[in-house]
């Protein structure tokens, strides 16, 4: 076992890392370069039983191109729609580096069922991994961080279904619905130990998943003429990591570069 990292290097945990092209590794290559000890979290199958696949070089060249496993980077495998999933994942991470101070819920499980192909075992599914795990997650979390360490935070993520209809993906945008409700609560729930809770929904962002048609039409509906890119999103999850954020929580913030539905 590698010796544990100074007490002063932030430890963040990011969910959903399993792909060089998604938000997930730029907001670990994000963290990594701000200083922090990262434990990154994936689960395989659910990238490659969907369209766009998963890495070509699997988790192994994610951790590879983030500078290899070591004392500041390390990875744990585990299905978040098992229950006892997030509290294991949580411990791994202090048992590598000694503590968290911060937690990304960055994965998600996408759902393209609409209301008359909707079916109870997916909408239960996607409930599960998008929404219960972030619950559980944030438990977990809470359940090990330390008063010593200071600016505690937990960062979830949900979607734009607050801003506009996602009927094409009924129980993707029902499972990220909660996810925005929760934040508010969870942020009261942890407000007197010092630890903020924030939500992020930042739109559409190019990880690989549209056609060149949607990529296109997309496109025409930002301002700056593109989607969002995986950078983009990292920024701002790097202010709310930061003691700057601190008088912010319980908030949903659209990082979405004005994109006009």
């Amino acid at each position: 076992m590698s010796a544990l990292p100074p007490p002063e290097r932030r430890v963040v945990l990011i969910t959903g890392v399993g792909r060089r092209a998604g938000i997930g590794f730029a907001l670990a290559r994000r963290a990594l370069a701000d200083g922090a000890s990262v434990m990154l979290h994936s689960f395989a199958p659910c990238d490659s039983e969907r369209p766009w696949g998963a890495d070509p070089g699997g988790v192994a060249a994610v951790i590879d191109e983030l500078g290899g496993a070591s004392d500041r980077l390390r990875h744990v495998d585990a299905d978040l729609g098992d229950p006892e999933a997030p509290r294991r994942a949580v411990e791994a991470t202090v048992d590598a580096f000694g503590a968290i101070d911060a937690l990304i819920v960055n994965h998600a499980r996408d759902s393209g069922q609409t209301l008359e192909t909707a079916t109870a075992e997916e909408l239960d599914l996607t409930w599960a991994v998008n929404a219960r795990a972030a619950v559980l997650l944030t438990q977990a979390f809470a359940a090990v961080h330390r008063e010593d360490r200071q600016n505690g935070r937990v960062i979830l993520f949900t979607s734009g279904q607050h801003l506009g209809p996602m009927s094409d993906e009924l129980p993707y945008a029902i499972s990220k619905g909660a996810v925005h409700q929760m934040t508010r609560s969870l942020a009261a729930a942890l407000a007197d130990r010092g630890i903020t809770v924030n939500a992020i929904n930042p739109g559409p962002v190019d990880t690989g998943w549209p056609s060149p048609e949607l990529r296109a039409g997309l496109e025409r509906r930002f301002p700056a003429g593109r989607l969002g890119r995986p950078e983009d999103i990292a920024g701002v999850v790097a202010w709310l990591l930061s003691p700057d954020s601190a008088w912010v929580t319980g908030q949903v913030i659209d990082a979405e570069g004005g994109f006009r539905r």
